[in-house]
């Protein structure tokens, strides 16, 4: 019996379906199976077997523990912990203070100021590069953990416009009944506003904290004191300009990536969460 053309279409869009699904699983985690495979591989062992080879010994924890001790990993989660937790301060208390402005109050030039964080976020960062990085020497904050967290502080222009969504949300007659009352702006931000924007602010906050965790750039170009070594950046102890040792590199990268999975894993209804509360307006 022949299909009705009805029912090709829909088995045609069901396989185009499933296969792109398929091919972008496959593109994300076969590189992720890939450093599995070889941080439980010895050096000879990934040298003379294909990278899709299984290892030969399971249990051979020799990478990894080797990784842990010759990069560093117990400073560079110190130093991890300090950037993610000073710069996730900087964004919430300057994110929703921003966006409460920009909601709440109507003043000269509202719209350009609006314009220019727009701008901000249009323009490619590596055109900016060379300026930031002198105005970080000017500022005496080289080599510091105060430069990356500066950095990570003042590029994060989109949550102020997450921020918005979840003000627009919230009424205006809270704020009318509380000054009433004689409360302050300041106040009202602290006492009402701020507490309504909690799971914005976790949501965020945990992009943010994934974000930081893995960036090597930044931290690695404003920060090159390996005592200053966070988890990303420990990784440069496994690479040198002659040689490097492959299957520590392997175990290095998935111990780096384990506070991240975990982070996102206990976190991620909160992620999912946030991002619908801001996506759906009420």
């Amino acid at each position: 019996m022949e299909l009705s053309a009805k029912k090709r279409g829909a088995l045609a869009s069901g396989a185009t379906y499933y296969g792109n699904f398929i091919l972008m699983t496959a593109i994300v985690f076969i590189p992720i199976l890939l450093v599995v495979f070889g941080s439980f591989k010895t050096e000879q062992e990934l040298g003379a077997t294909s990278p899709f080879s299984l290892p030969a010994n399971w249990f051979n924890l020799d990478n990894y523990i080797n990784a842990y001790h010759d990069g560093g990993m117990l400073v560079g989660l110190k130093n991890t912990v300090l950037l993610v937790a000073g710069s996730l301060l900087g964004n919430v208390l300057l994110g929703t203070m921003t966006a409460y402005i920009l909601n709440r109050f109507d003043f000269k030039l509202k719209k350009a100021v609006i314009a220019l964080f727009l701008l901000a976020m249009i323009i490619p960062a590596y055109t900016t590069e060379i300026a930031r990085f002198q105005l970080i020497h000017a500022l005496h904050l080289y080599n510091s953990l105060g430069a990356p967290t500066m950095i990570y502080i003042g590029t994060d222009i989109m949550q102020i416009y997450i921020y918005i969504q979840f003000l627009e949300k919230i009424s205006t007659q809270l704020d009318e009944s509380a000054m009433l009352d004689g409360a302050t702006y300041f106040r009202i931000f602290r006492s009402i506003i701020f507490p309504l924007l909690l799971p914005a602010t976790a949501t965020l906050g945990i992009l943010k904290s994934v974000t930081i965790m893995n960036d090597i750039y930044v931290q690695n170009l404003y920060m090159p004191n390996k005592h200053l070594a966070t988890l990303p950046t420990s990784l440069m102890s496994f690479v040198s300009e002659r040689s490097s040792n492959l299957p520590e590199l392997c175990a290095g990268i998935m111990l780096v990536l384990l506070p991240s999975i975990i982070f996102y894993i206990v976190f991620q209804r909160y992620i999912f969460k946030g991002l619908m509360d801001g996506a759906v307006k009420g």
